[in-house]
């Protein structure tokens, strides 16, 4: 299974639209991890999972959403309820209950990813406002197999960044 994830657009539509037009038969499942600050009902979300974020105010958007890909469970929530400032430890919490494989999520605008337990803990970073170490404009491609998740992340001309590619047993 391939899955893009993005978080934290803040109301770059464009970005969101070439991203997902790029993808589109290339990746199993479309993730975004909030704060893009577009209407729960825009066109572009076709196909996509979507939460909301600290800055989404449609309360149409989910807290967080449970995905069964059959190859994982995906926990995507934003992070700003989990306090992923301050740790992974709660949203660990709130994926277990799900007995998710993936824990997605955003909010810090900081590129990271780890394995505990058997759970990937991925953020994408920041799309359009990254921060942190790694001043890159990012997204992820996770690609999930029985045996490894394998990370990739990518600028936003679509190219992979060398030093941020990872592979992690389950």
């Amino acid at each position: 299974m391939k899955y893009l994830v993005v978080s934290d657009s803040h109301g770059d539509r464009q970005v969101l639209v070439d991203l997902f037009n790029h993808y589109k038969g290339k990746v199993d499942y479309i993730f975004h991890c909030g704060d893009s600050e577009l209407p729960a009902d825009d066109p572009v979300w076709d196909g996509v999972y979507v939460v909301t974020g600290n800055t989404d105010f449609d309360s149409r958007y989910k807290k967080a959403q449970v995905v069964d890909t059959e190859e994982d469970i995906v926990y995507l929530t934003h992070g700003h309820l989990s306090s992923v400032k301050m740790g992974l430890m709660q949203l660990d919490m709130q994926a277990q209950e799900y007995e998710a494989t993936i824990s997605l999520f955003g909010h810090t605008h900081q590129l990271g990813c780890e394995v505990n337990k058997g759970r990937l803990f991925l953020n994408p970073g920041s799309i359009l406002q990254p921060r942190g170490g790694i001043s890159v404009k990012t997204y992820a491609i996770i690609e999930s197999t029985t045996e490894n998740f394998q990370v990739q992340y990518y600028d936003r001309n679509f190219e992979p960044i060398e030093d941020l590619s990872f592979i992690f047993n389950k």
